[in-house]
């Protein structure tokens, strides 16, 4: 239910909040923030309210007592003071300055709450009191309780949509957040300090929380967190994002190529980003003296993915994890972003590679690869990378969309645990009940010994030698194969060919590249 039903309830409410700006004479600029505030507002409630009713019913068999602001924060909520509960806006009589009390409200919220003095907005009195009532009934259908992280989504698809109706592009998509989960199941962020350069609305550092949480310990105080990010108001957001779940962290604003903010380099247990892909023109001899920062040198193509992934290589500590969502072409990548990869091979910090279907990302089709580092892998293990092919695992959501149930990303993250021979983890499965869970991908139907072992079309352990006799490819495809029995379908077929496609468009920018080198070396050579 949860996809299909965020998706239309994103649309009704942008059609409205929309069908308002219209009929006024404020620009997108002007209208999206108050907007967006009023929808923090309502979720701000709605996760009071729930952490109340928890702490209540824990409470009905002792003596009540102690300090209720923190034992909200510490159920993930944050504290709403009566003068802040939108519930009470939807009650103000008619003729009543709705603009003055909304503002009111936001001002409580924010004397209440530290982490998010000065973010929220407080210009309702520009609107006249119906387009306000409108938007206040409007947006007190939203439910959500139909997803994980339903807030930034939301949040996210609204800023999507004033930037289209400001003629911006962006290129730059929303997490989804089965993969945000995903990282968190397999890089375990149970306690340390955890970092997101490229931070967007922070999701990762709130599916880390969850994480944290429903393995019965206090996000608050086992995590540290910190991130940056480019854009100032998607910082707002970001910290709203965080004090909403009764999280506090040290977001930034800032441009992670040229700006180390938080001074990263060896600092970090953790780090989860979702950077852009493929990203040109950066000045790369602005970082070409970073050597902390970027070790294995720059890569000579106009692309920033292997810059995005030194960087999170080398904000780990010796003991960190990684995990981070990348261009499938990151993976086979030529000439010196391959020299690169080899070397970050050659330091046995790659522990698991999972290739993912098209179609998760909710506005592209772009098909994907997470990738994951541990620093403090045994040597048992150092000379060894884990490779699984989960392309073929997923839910069709809508025709253009697909998810995992949690029984699918359950099985991918218990099949690294295996791997790593931990113990298989179904806290996730137990916290997540999914209709859509059938029985088909529980651990044991797989892996009946309870121990790991390569499934043909599935998951392959391979070596250092084995990568290097592939060119140094990350590419799980090259090493799972196909299960015995199966062919490739017409959808295989599709994503390979917008595989080779993107490598395609790789390999013509560095012949590009290579030529205006050639050009160089000649003209300095006959003297022009």
């Amino acid at each position: 239910m949860s996809f299909k039903n965020i998706q239309e309830l994103e649309k009704r409410l942008w059609d409205a909040a929309d069908e308002l700006r219209a009929n006024s004479d404020l620009t997108s600029q002007e209208y999206s923030r108050p907007v967006l505030g009023l929808i923090f507002l309502r979720y701000a409630e709605y996760r009071f309210e729930m952490a109340k009713a928890r702490i209540e019913e824990k409470q009905s068999s002792r003596r009540r007592g102690g300090d209720i602001k923190t034992a909200i924060q510490a159920e993930g909520a944050m504290y709403v003071p009566e003068g802040a509960l939108y519930s009470k806006l939807l009650e103000l009589p008619d003729g009543a300055d709705v603009g003055k009390a909304i503002n009111d409200a936001m001002k409580a919220l924010e004397a209440e709450n530290e982490a998010i003095k000065d973010t929220l907005p407080k210009t309702f009195t520009k609107f006249d009191g119906d387009t306000l009532s409108g938007l206040l009934k409007n947006f007190a259908a939203i439910r959500f309780d139909i997803g994980s992280d339903v807030f930034g989504r939301i949040y996210e698809y609204f800023l999507t949509q004033f930037a289209r109706a400001e003629g911006q592009g962006g290129g730059e998509f929303f997490t989804p957040s089965p993969l945000v989960r995903l990282i968190s199941e397999i890089i375990e962020p149970y306690s340390g300090k955890v970092y997101d350069p490229a931070c967007g609305s922070g999701g990762m550092f709130v599916q880390s929380a969850a994480f944290v949480r429903e393995h019965n310990k206090t996000a608050t105080s086992e995590l540290s967190i910190f991130g940056e990010e480019k854009t100032g108001d998607t910082v707002r957001l970001a910290k709203m994002n965080l004090a909403v779940h009764g999280l506090e962290g040290d977001i930034k604003n800032g441009n992670s190529y040229y700006e180390d903010i938080h001074d990263s380099v060896g600092k970090f247990d953790f780090v989860m980003a979702n950077p852009p892909f493929n990203v040109d023109k950066i000045q790369k001899e602005r970082l070409e003296d970073s050597k902390a920062r970027f070790p294995f040198g720059m890569p000579r193509v106009d692309n920033g993915n292997y810059i995005w992934i030194q960087m999170f290589y080398s904000a780990l500590n010796a003991k960190g994890r990684a995990g981070f969502v990348m261009a499938n072409s990151a993976s086979d990548a030529r000439g010196s972003e391959m020299e690169i990869r080899r070397e970050i091979i050659q330091s046995g910090a790659v522990d698991v590679m999972v290739a993912i279907s098209s179609n998760f990302f909710y506005t592209v089709t772009l098909p994907s690869t997470l990738w994951f580092f541990d620093k403090g892998k045994p040597e048992s293990r150092k000379d060894k990378v884990l490779f699984i092919d989960a392309r073929h695992i997923y839910t069709q959501v809508t025709r253009a969309v697909r998810d995992y149930s949690s029984e699918q990303l359950n099985f991918v993250a218990n099949i690294v645990r295996l791997y790593r021979g931990e113990m298989v983890d179904d806290t996730f499965l137990a916290t997540h009940p999914d209709e859509r869970n059938s029985g088909d991908w529980s651990i044991e139907k797989f892996f009946p010994d309870g121990t790991y072992q390569d499934i043909a079309g599935l998951c392959k352990v391979a070596t250092t030698e084995e990568i290097e006799e592939q060119g140094w490819s990350l590419n799980p495809g090259r090493y799972v194969g196909v299960a015995e029995g199966e062919e490739e379908d017409e959808e295989e077929f599709r994503i390979k060919l917008e595989e080779l496609q993107e490598e395609l468009e790789i390999l013509n920018g560095e012949a590009h590249e290579l030529k205006k080198i050639i050009a160089q070396n000649v003209a300095e050579v006959l003297g022009y």
